[in-house]
């Protein structure tokens, strides 16, 4: 089913560490399955597993895909254990953290909330601090923490260290070129006694702002002598198109100078008002139609932009339909969005909190006031809020301390959370959650406060980020076992954090807008690539020669994610430097 090169048989009979190196669609990933495949073929003791760690979940999706595409028996699914970085250092701080804490539980601090802990925390030494002072003094363990906790823990119990790489006698690192240095000191610890296998593009290191570094490669080769294996010139993703030749070009310029067949690159010009992404969704519904015309069932089309802002203006806009000056109308495109998960999360629990009963109006308005200033603070993820909501959040903390508000704006507040409680608790209930939950939302989409209006509109994007019916069920187990919602709030949390952690297989089907970085590890039979007029750039005119290397290699992933076609769309008074 599977032809492979003498140089990938030649890795199936290897021994010891290996690196493999390779462009995109190389086969690195095909043959390190099988490398898996084959260590559980030669005799794999119960209770042991072959690794395989990567970063994205959606990465993680894919690869399990790919070790059913290999044809391995259930008895050898059973001895693969595919996970990323963060769920397995989690695990193993779930089990063995207690010997780093004695705050018992320790609990981890989901993404959305710790957004809002770090908010008015200024300077990334500051940062650190106090990420390692929620977890000395309050048992808080942040994601950042994960690796360096985990390689601190090992390196201090050789008897752990020993029952893990038993368990793990084989470990696969997936873009080993994106681990950061506390990923790389819990890798060396783990490879003195586990077999490791580094899979690598050196081209493709997109995660300098999180520890990537240069140098890592060299590292491994320094630290564990592999037997190295370069696949760079083979090409299985989109093998028989010029894609890859492209994304090849594109890191010496080269590109410029060529035509291509599969790599198209258009210079749209400047539209307003309802044609303003007229050239997008034109090629959006050419490429929906030449996948449907080839007769392929679950076709997959990428949108790719370089900014959140850019990619919440196109959902917008391939979402509803334009009536042109001519007369044409261009249709609404059903799509799925990758959206910043902090606000709706942030949303979905100060919602849920208005749902719980049992307390009086001035409770449940303090709770939802705590809850509305962690919107405040932490809606946009790891981006700072504005210092008027810092200073906003920290009046309203007062407040709920004192009792006491001054300005006409932050009463209003006070005064729309005493009257949204009010309402909330006056709702008759019907234990149905989509109906109660839309209930709530609509007190609170009816405000003339814009921090609580914002609320209303992040709950909005739940739908979008599909998680409606997972909060669905786990209210839906509160009513049937309460006959109430008592403890919404910490169930949407859980539920929520749960999803955060889960693995399962996601089939790539449909229209999809991300961001460029949203797009590692993933493929598509088709990716157009769209950056804006005035917003949304690839890189800026003024970057640094630091930022442009980074932009480049960031548009060679976006470029490589299909496995048929790429569409780029530039302005054409503006264009990006990399295409002309």
């Amino acid at each position: 089913m599977f032809e492979l090169s003498e140089q990938k048989q030649e890795l199936l009979k290897t021994d010891g560490h290996i690196l493999v190196l390779g462009g995109p669609g190389s086969g690195k990933t095909t043959i390190a399955l099988l490398k898996a495949k084959r260590a559980i073929e030669e005799g794999i003791k119960n209770g042991q597993h072959v690794l395989f760690l990567s970063f994205a979940r959606a990465t993680i999706a894919r690869v399990e895909q790919k070790a059913t595409d290999l044809r391995t028996s259930k008895s050898e699914r059973q001895h693969l254990e595919i996970n990323t970085y963060h769920g397995f250092t989690w695990n193993i701080l779930k089990s063995h953290g207690y010997l780093l804490n004695t705050k018992s539980p320790l609990r981890l601090l989901p993404p959305p909330e710790a957004a809002s802990r770090l908010a008015d925390v200024n300077g990334g030494t500051a940062r650190e601090a106090e990420k390692r002072r929620l977890f000395e003094e309050e048992g808080l363990i942040h994601f950042d923490l994960f690796a360096s906790l985990s390689a601190y823990l090992l390196s201090k119990s050789k008897s752990l260290t020993a029952i893990l790489c038993d368990a793990y006698p084989v470990i696969i690192l997936d873009e080993f070129q994106d681990t950061n240095i506390d990923e790389w000191n819990l890798i060396r610890i783990l490879g003195k006694r586990s077999r490791l296998i580094a899979l690598a593009d050196a081209e493709q290191r997109i995660y300098e702002f999180r520890g990537a570094d240069p140098a890592r490669i060299g590292e491994f080769i320094s630290e564990f002598d592999p037997t190295d294996f370069d696949f760079g010139s083979e090409n299985n993703r989109s093998n028989g198109t010029d894609i890859v030749q492209f994304g090849n070009d594109l890191l010496t310029g080269t590109n410029k100078r060529k035509k291509y067949e599969d790599v198209q690159c258009h210079f749209y010009p400047f539209r307003k008002g309802v044609g303003i992404h007229l050239n997008l969704k034109a090629a959006a519904l050419g490429a929906c139609q030449r996948l449907r015309d080839a007769e392929q069932g679950n076709w997959s089309l990428a949108v790719l932009v370089p900014t959140k802002k850019l990619m919440l203006d196109i959902s917008d806009y391939l979402g509803s339909k334009q009536t042109l000056t001519n007369g044409r109308v261009l249709p609404a495109i059903n799509h799925e969005v990758a959206l910043e998960t902090a606000g709706p999360s942030l949303s979905a629990v100060l919602i849920a909190g208005l749902l719980e009963s049992g307390e009086t109006d001035h409770q449940v308005a303090n709770r939802f006031i705590h809850d509305l200033c962690e919107h405040i603070r932490g809606r946009k993820g790891n981006d700072p809020p504005s210092k008027a909501h810092l200073e906003l959040s920290h009046a309203l903390i007062k407040y709920v301390e004192t009792g006491k508000v001054q300005g006409k704006n932050r009463k209003l507040v006070v005064d729309e959370s005493l009257r949204i409680a009010n309402e909330c608790k006056g709702i008759d209930l019907s234990g149905d959650p989509a109906d109660d939950w839309l209930s709530v939302r609509k007190i609170v989409t009816n405000t003339k406060c814009e921090v609580i209006k914002q609320v209303a509109i992040d709950a909005h994007y739940l739908r979008l980020l599909h998680k409606g019916s997972l909060l669905r069920s786990s209210l839906a187990n509160l009513w049937r076992n309460n006959g109430n919602y008592t403890g919404a709030s910490d169930a949407v949390r859980n539920a929520l954090l749960k999803e955060h952690f889960a693995t399962s297989t996601k089939v790539w089907s449909g229209i999809h807008v991300m961001t460029m970085h949203k797009a590692k590890g993933k493929e598509f039979d088709e990716v157009i690539i769209y950056e804006g007029y005035y917003q949304g750039k690839i890189i800026h005119n003024n970057a640094s020669k630091r930022e442009v290397d980074q932009a480049r290699l960031n548009l060679r992933v976006s470029v490589t994610r299909a496995i048929k076609r790429t569409t780029i769309l530039t302005p054409s008074n503006d264009a990006c430097k990399f295409l002309h």
